[in-house]
């Protein structure tokens, strides 16, 4: 059976990835909103995809749960579709690095996802229904030089789907994990004219998030890789 969505709701939201989600779901009937710290930049999507906008400090325990208190009324349910987005990147030698940061962008990027992911779990459950999704990154797999915090991070957001696709899924919630292995595509990083599709389409890529929710549940998966063609595993 392929479960029937209505609501989503996407934390951490931006003008790239987050923004071609917004739209695909919008497109495909479903009412959305989006939730970030600042959502100013957000504006002109909103206007264009009729998505709700919420202020929301995902490392926040009490923020994201008067999120989802304000979604109920809003949305005219809980959503039943959660994409958690949010990341924090932090370079440098593990000799240099402000413990302090490392910190925080751990909570941007793996706690956060807890919380939302608590959250969404407490009002799906009771319903058997709802699906959660996580975006990863090729640091969920592989940790480069001198950005050991958001391998850190991406590496706990990966278990954490893993664990809950194992908790949850039995319970009529789908909860997918998926690699983003390459860079995305924005006017600011086009693809070289040399290289076509050499980076990931934002809209590509959320065609992939939409695939995952048109599963039979027969047959979920629970983790998905993409990378451009010419992407070097």
């Amino acid at each position: 059976m392929v479960p029937t969505y209505r609501r989503a709701l996407i934390v951490g939201a931006g003008l790239g990835l987050s923004a071609a989600l917004a739209r695909l779901l919008a497109a495909e009937g479903l009412s959305v909103a989006l939730a970030a710290r600042n959502t100013e930049k957000l504006q002109d999507l909103a206007a264009e995809t009729g998505a709700a906008l919420h202020v929301c400090d995902a490392t926040d325990a009490g923020a994201v749960e008067a999120l989802f208190a304000r979604l109920e009324p809003a949305l005219g349910g809980s959503p039943d579709v959660v994409i958690y987005n949010a990341s924090a990147r932090l370079r440098g030698s593990i000799a240099d690095l402000d413990p302090a940061a490392v910190a925080r962008a751990l909570s941007v990027t793996a706690l956060g996802g807890f919380h939302v992911a608590q959250a969404a779990a407490r009002r799906m459950q009771p319903q058997r229904h709802g699906a959660i999704l996580f975006t990863g990154a090729s640091a969920s797999v592989k940790g480069f030089s001198e950005s050991a915090p958001f391998a850190m991070g991406k590496f706990a957001l990966r278990g954490l789907a893993q664990s809950l696709s194992r908790e949850l899924q039995p319970n009529g919630i789908h909860v997918a994990h998926v690699v983003v292995d390459g860079a995305i595509r924005s006017a600011a990083r086009p693809d070289p004219e040399d290289r076509p599709d050499a980076t990931l389409d934002p809209a590509a890529i959320a065609k992939t998030y939409l695939a995952l929710l048109r599963q039979d549940r027969s047959a979920w998966s629970d983790e998905v890789a993409v990378r451009p063609w010419v992407e070097r595993f």
